[in-house]
Parts: C-alpha cells; structure tokens; sequence
C-alpha cells in the first residue's frame, strides 16, 4: 500500500457527515466563482493587465481566463455532487496557489483584502477534501455501495 493508498484510506474511515455540507458549499463557491470569470472575462483581463506585477498577464488571456472558468465551473459542480472530489480538490489546487500568491496577495496582505482570506480558505478546504474525500452523502459513495446500478 503505498503512502497515497495510506492516505485515501485514512480520509474514508475518518470522515465526519458534516463535512458533507462543507464539501457542497465549497463546491457550489467555486461553481459560482466559474460563472462570474466566463461570465465577466473582459473585466478581469484588464484588471489582471493593470496588476501585471509578475509577469503572469501573458498567460491570462482571454483563452486561459476561459480555461480556468471551465476547471471551476466541472470541479465545483463534482466537488458539489461528491463525484471525483479526490480529483477536482486536485485539479483546483493549481489554480487556487495562482490565486493566492499572483492575483490577491499583490494587492496586499492585509485583514481588508477579503479575496485572498477567501482564497486561503478554499484553498485549505481542497486541500482537506483531497486527504479525507467526498464523504458518505456523495455520488462516490453511492457507487461503491451499489456498483450494479452505474454498470448497467
């Protein structure tokens, strides 16, 4: 068993019913976050130009905002259903560190820069949900309990 089997496992056994409703309000934060960036493109592509602090406005086209929109959009709506969590907390971890230390961190860290106490926050809970998964009032559990359903 290696140390990621080790890991899974622990975060099955171990996994409390009221992180379910966390894992669903963090999905749906994160869905809602994909509609506003598909949503609002032109808008962010010029606040991302005037805060080109690092560099990083070359990558965040407009192809790359919709990108990031569409990873929020599938991972928010898995995270919320319980489906992949282990695999959407992953894919949105990425984009979260992005976050964090290019977009909120360069406007300052202060307790008024709301963002990127947000960002921190959700960026803890994916962590938390990538160790202990999608929990028992899931789509993940309902097809390791009756696998027969979903093969047919």
């Amino acid at each position: 068993m290696t140390v990621i089997q080790k890991i899974e496992h622990w975060g099955d056994v171990h996994h409390a019913k009221w992180l379910d409703v966390i894992r669903i309000v963090l999905g749906l934060l994160i869905f809602s976050k994909g509609i506003a960036i598909v949503s609002n493109t032109a808008a962010l592509q010029d606040m991302i130009l005037q805060n080109d602090t690092y560099g990083f406005s070359g990558f965040m086209s407009s192809f790359g905002l919709h990108i990031v929109g569409f990873v929020h959009l599938v991972g928010g709506l898995f995270i919320t259903l319980g489906l992949l969590t282990r695999f959407s907390a992953v894919i949105q971890i990425p984009i979260l560190l992005c976050a964090v230390f290019f977009v909120n961190l360069s406007r300052g860290f202060s307790a008024l820069n709301n963002e990127l106490w947000l960002s921190i926050i959700v960026l803890l809970l994916l962590v938390l949900f990538w160790i202990v998964g999608s929990g028992p009032f899931s789509v993940d559990q309902a097809m390791k309990k009756k696998p027969d359903i979903f093969r047919k």
